[in-house]
């Protein structure tokens, strides 16, 4: 692995399942910032030195305890993983769902429940609807929340 500087901005990428890949290795390069793109299976990415591929031994959580580990202020952390999102907030990292939702320490903890409720649910046999499907407009909020987050943390850190 490619070490990165104390303090330096870096993007965490739960790459399994993740449809916005392509938006954040565009993002990244125009801030100039290392990616770390994360999953226990082969994923392409651009032949680029700023974008790492790490891949993590088969297992639960291995992928999340890899990003949990390294995850601080400096970070940006990108995943639809609940209980990843959590562990990342209460270190400090600014996380975004690939929907562009913000996950914070203000409301990481409805997230949560609301995630468990639902984890209840299914377990008693009731079928729930899945989430909604993926649009274009979802694309452009994930856009607008990365380009948020980065631009707070450059301005946070001058």
């Amino acid at each position: 692995m490619t070490s990165v500087a104390a303090g330096e901005i870096t993007i965490f990428v739960d790459a399994d399942a993740c449809p916005v890949k392509d938006e954040i290795y565009r993002v990244a390069g125009r801030h100039g910032l290392k990616t770390f793109v994360v999953s226990n299976a082969y994923i392409n990415v651009p032949r680029d030195p700023m974008i790492e591929r790490v891949i993590v031994p088969q297992g639960p959580d291995v992928a999340d305890d890899w990003i949990a580990e390294r995850a601080g202020p400096a970070a940006v952390v990108v995943t639809q993983d609940i209980p990843l999102a959590d562990r990342c907030v209460r270190a400090g990292a600014s996380v975004l769902s690939p929907k562009g939702r913000a996950f914070t320490s203000d409301s990481i903890g409805m997230a949560l429940a609301t995630r468990n409720l639902m984890e209840d649910i299914r377990s008693t046999g009731e079928i729930t609807r899945g989430p909604r499907p993926f649009t274009p407009r979802d694309r452009s909020a994930f856009l607008q929340a990365l380009e948020t987050a980065i631009v707070r943390m450059k301005r946070a850190r001058t």
